[in-house]
């Protein structure tokens, strides 16, 4: 199975997402697009596991997840990985709660780090990958959808759980599911 940890955002920007794509996708028809549905932040890209090693993950997030309240985000600008005139990668970029995000997704590689599984050496920098090159030196028509990005607003996100997804066949399957259970502060 190939296995990451992520959150999703909700229907809200799903639905601005299946707005403003399709303007996107006309900016550069030959990149691999993200489905709306399949929109989400990644935590931890974990690779191959195997499936009997599911309960193991699922009991790590949920020890996770109950010790972070829900938390709010909001998606706007973006950007591209790769060469400004060639992106690699377009990304939508991520504001709101990003402290609270960071601490979440450092406290998913501290938990999984017992189970085998290798924490980035790399800084976690929260974006929503929209789409990839389909050649390994980029698209210069990417750059163009990071320009008419720049000004995007897709509203706000309240994040929920952490879920175990699998990857086959270009869709993402739900393996495990762990709310963000703990009361904020001043709440109830």
């Amino acid at each position: 199975m190939r296995l990451f940890v992520a959150v999703t955002l909700g229907e809200a920007i799903e639905s601005q997402a299946l707005t403003a794509l399709p303007k996107l996708k006309a900016l550069a028809p030959r990149a691999r697009w993200v489905p709306p549905t399949n929109l989400h932040l990644t935590l931890s890209f974990l690779g191959e596991v195997e499936a009997e090693r599911v309960p193991a993950l699922s009991e790590a997030l949920t020890r996770v997840g109950g010790a972070h309240a829900p938390l709010v985000l909001s998606i706007e600008g973006g950007g591209g990985f790769g060469s400004p005139g060639h992106p690699r990668v377009l990304w939508a970029g991520v504001g709101g709660e990003t402290k609270a995000l960071g601490a979440l997704q450092g406290d998913v590689a501290k938990a999984l780090e017992p189970l085998g599984f290798q924490p980035e050496r790399r800084e976690y920098t929260a974006h929503l990958t929209l789409a990839r090159a389909k050649v390994p030196r980029g698209d210069r028509e990417l750059a163009e959808c990071v320009r008419a990005l720049q000004e995007a607003r897709w509203g706000e996100a309240r994040v929920d759980r952490l879920v175990l997804f699998e990857s086959l066949g270009g869709k993402y399957h739900r393996r495990a599911e762990a709310p963000l259970s703990r009361a904020a502060p001043g709440g109830g």
